[in-house]
């Protein structure tokens, strides 16, 4: 199934079996892409290169910086990307944990991982955003 051809489908159809299957085959992908770059851009950090000259050196460590945060985001990503896959597994997926709503398949194209629809993931920034100040 493509994006549009789920695009495509009625509301009637929402989280059918072809869509739980899609977006397991979508999720199953990103872990497997997220997890191999994770895996490469340990392996350039554990491994530097030689270096003939100061610049290049400190080039290389703000690079490694630079990766190693990438690396923190999405170790971070992998388990949100598993839970998704036990809820589609329980059936669960595509549904706001809190409010049980539809999330809405634009929103799971653009965020498999989602756990909340738009609105209630809005009220829950802006609370972020009021308690932090």
């Amino acid at each position: 199934m493509t994006e549009a051809e789920l695009l495509a489908m009625s509301n009637d159809y929402y989280m059918n079996h072809e869509q739980l299957t899609f977006f397991e085959n979508l999720l199953v992908e990103l872990r497997s892409s997220t997890q191999k770059h994770i895996d490469e851009a340990r392996q350039r950090i554990a491994n530097p290169p030689e270096f003939n000259d100061e610049a290049d050196r400190a080039q290389y460590e703000e690079d490694a910086a630079i990766a190693l945060r990438i690396v923190d985001r999405e170790s971070k990503l992998l388990p949100k990307i598993n839970q998704a896959l036990r809820r589609i597994h329980g059936k669960d997926y595509g549904y706001c944990e809190e409010s049980g709503e539809p999330i809405g398949l634009k929103r799971l194209l653009l965020r498999p991982t989602a756990e909340y629809c738009a609105e209630v993931k809005t009220l829950k920034e802006q609370k972020e955003r009021f308690y932090a100040n």
